[in-house]
């Protein structure tokens, strides 16, 4: 599986974005999609994750405010930031992981300003 994620950028605090993440190869029905961020010297931390039937956790941090979907028929997994935070910079992972496996994509950097 290959995941392609994009969307990152600069934003003001009090801003938006939305991170996309695309998955291509055997990716099979069942699979759960996530999004995890990592700020200089801190863990990897799950931010949201998504299951093929839907359900969704989100980490108490950004838990009304960011919203994680997929779209099923392009295997794509979306992150919408709002009212981001400085707190919440640092560069965001898509995670795919099935049956088979558990697969990263190449991060992409946000930055919120204050």
């Amino acid at each position: 599986v290959q995941l392609q994620a994009s969307g990152g950028g600069l934003v003001q605090a009090g801003g938006s974005l939305r991170l996309a993440c695309a998955a291509s190869g055997r990716t099979f029905s069942y699979n759960v999609m996530a999004w995890y961020r990592q700020a200089p010297g801190k863990q990897r931390d799950v931010v949201a994750s998504i299951e093929s039937d839907g359900s969704t956790i989100y980490a108490d941090s950004v838990k009304g405010r960011f919203t994680i979907s997929r779209d099923y028929a392009k295997n794509t997994v979306y992150l919408q930031m709002s009212g981001l935070k400085p707190e919440d910079a640092a560069v965001y992972y898509c995670n795919f992981r099935n049956i088979r496996g558990n697969y990263w994509g190449q991060g992409t950097l946000v930055t919120v300003s204050s």
